[in-house]
């Protein structure tokens, strides 16, 4: 890097194999739209939950034309919906071990796990760094900057939760996939913009997904 160059340093998202994809790709938009540098790492169950759910298959050797389709689709799966750039995004392999996200000196400000399946919290708790997403995501805890980890199961066993307590030791901040309704809510985007929103705020990056609590009773209903 050449003398007054500014070192990019990116928020690293890890899709897992949970349902909840439509979350995943507001993360993404508001990132992207903070003027955020993000690296996107897709588990292989995910790519399975993606198909699932939205239809598109993301692949290695096309992952700009699919991330773009895929962020450019609503929550009610209407394509077209966002008009997304997509190019502050840079994509590691699921499989690759040796990606920059794999090491500490690897300049990032962090990472956000959206959706988070109940594998891998266990993956993370455990330290077991079965794949990128995994070891990224150890990394992050090792080198003491921000892991957000958005957890989407319903019920949540004993030990599953047990893994949450640890995340939450080592110094996680677990946002559970819950909507809430106070701000007003009227299409499934908001919904999911909401958890979006609350994953951002754990990440401390700033975004106007959400109507804010002001404490007015009602303020919601003021469309």
């Amino acid at each position: 890097m050449n003398a007054g160059e500014t070192q990019r340093a990116p928020w690293i998202v890890g899709v897992s194999g949970a349902s909840g994809t439509p979350y995943a790709a507001a993360v993404l938009r508001a990132l992207l739209g903070a003027g955020e540098a993000v690296d996107l790492v897709v588990s292989r169950a995910a790519r399975l939950t993606l198909l699932d759910e939205t239809g598109i298959s993301f692949r290695d050797a096309h992952w700009q034309e699919d991330l773009r389709e895929w962020l450019a689709r609503g929550a009610d799966g209407k394509p077209g919906t966002f008009d997304v750039d997509v190019s502050g995004v840079r994509y590691w392999s699921a499989g690759d071990l040796a990606a920059g996200p794999s090491s500490g000196s690897y300049p990032a400000k962090g990472m956000l796990i959206v959706p988070a399946s109940t594998a891998c919290v266990a993956g993370v708790a455990l330290g077991l760094s079965k794949d990128l997403l995994q070891r990224a995501a150890s990394v992050t805890l090792k080198e003491r900057r921000p892991l957000v980890v958005a957890v989407r199961e319903a019920p949540l066993n004993g030990q599953t939760l047990r893994h949450l307590v640890a995340l939450d030791d080592a110094g996680a901040s677990v946002v559970p996939a819950s909507p809430a309704f106070y701000a007003g809510a009227t299409h499934i985007q908001d919904l999911v913009d909401f958890v979006a929103g609350r994953v951002l705020d754990a990440a401390g990056v700033g975004h106007g997904l959400y109507r804010r609590w002001k404490g007015e009773l009602g303020g919601g209903t003021d469309q």
